[in-house]
């Protein structure tokens, strides 16, 4: 008798145990939805105020030069104080929103000219052309593969973004450089 008595008690205690113990873990588990619920919140938002749309380029002819790669990977996450952007080509970076700053690396290399103006930033020959004012083209002079930088010079300073990006554009070796006119080799007169 004394061990069915036993029992029984134990068995209320248990049932009393349980209902004390159940309001506790209903709370539990809402909590623990309301936990994910707002983890799952907050890195929907994270993801989505982080994720600007990929800048739409067209890689260069060349931008499957392994220097290309060398060159990529070495773009700084800032031009100019603009932040980089996600872009859909190979060998190509972007900065800002709306897009101040554009690199293509893998162009043709320029011949030597005199009808584009050099200019030479951090050791980086740069040949300027201006001819889609506010939008500058710069492209590398002397350098195999060239890069090209379009700088939309109402966003900001080409000579900043150039600035930015010579460290990861000083990757490629230098075979030529820019001299000034009166260093060019002046024909012979007959």
């Amino acid at each position: 008798m004394r061990s069915l008595a036993r029992q029984l008690r134990m068995a209320r205690s248990r049932r009393v145990l349980h209902r004390l113990a159940l309001p506790n873990a209903a709370q539990s588990h809402t909590a623990q939805q309301r936990i994910a619920a707002g983890i799952v919140a907050a890195l929907t938002v994270g993801v989505l105020a982080g994720c600007a749309p990929a800048v739409a380029l067209e890689p260069a002819d060349d931008a499957a030069n392994p220097a290309c790669a060398e060159v990529s990977v070495r773009l700084p996450d800032t031009v100019a104080e603009l932040p980089r952007r996600l872009t859909n080509a190979q060998a190509t970076g972007a900065w800002g929103e709306p897009t101040g700053v554009i690199l293509r690396c893998g162009v043709p290399v320029p011949a030597p000219t005199a009808t584009l103006p050099c200019v030479t930033v951090d050791g980086v020959d740069w040949l300027r052309d201006g001819a889609d004012d506010p939008n500058f083209v710069f492209t590398t002079y002397g350098r195999n593969p060239a890069i090209e930088v379009i700088i939309d010079s109402a966003v900001v300073s080409g000579f900043s973004a150039l600035n930015d990006l010579a460290r990861a554009v000083s990757q490629l070796p230098i075979e030529g450089q820019c001299i000034a006119p009166d260093q060019a080799e002046q024909p012979l007169e007959q």
